[in-house]
């Protein structure tokens, strides 16, 4: 394993008419200045969802709330919308299962919005009227209805 560390290469592709060492020099400089580029820019932070440990790990404050719905895919799409970085945690300890939301505390600003809009949304879900109700209802209605059956024999011999 210490041989693979030690001995890395790299893939150079150059579009030249005649190769020299003065193209060739110009290369290697430019790669080393895209390398000393994309050193001096850092790590990229991890931003939507992710695991816990990484979201604690980004020193700042964590803070959480509880949500007891089963539509959880409806908070990440509203939470991505936003830009929130959260974290869900599931809790199995009671019957019911919960969702720990962890999200970062300078986010709140954002995290309300996603909350107003999840709420909102959640608020109309739950207005809307079931359509297995509804079709329950209308067989009943239907079941109720007695039309007697003629045949059409029976029509025309009259």
């Amino acid at each position: 394993m210490q041989e693979e560390v030690e001995q890395r290469t790299i893939t150079l592709a150059i579009t030249t008419t005649k190769m020299t060492a003065n193209v060739l020099k110009s290369a290697i400089s430019k790669y080393l200045a895209y390398r000393k580029e994309k050193k001096r820019e850092g790590p990229v932070k991890p931003c939507g969802k992710q695991s816990v440990k990484k979201l604690v790990g980004q020193d700042q404050g964590v803070a959480n709330i509880e949500i007891t719905d089963k539509n959880i895919k409806d908070f990440e799409r509203i939470a991505r919308k936003y830009g929130v970085d959260f974290a869900l945690k599931k809790d199995k300890t009671d019957e019911v299962p919960k969702y720990l939301v962890f999200f970062k505390a300078r986010d709140a600003d954002a995290l309300t919005a996603a909350f107003k809009e999840y709420t909102a949304k959640s608020d109309r879900k739950k207005e809307r009227p079931s359509v297995l109700k509804k079709l329950r209802r209308f067989k009943e209605v239907a079941a109720d209805i007695d039309t007697p059956k003629v045949r059409k024999k029976e029509l025309d011999a009259r």
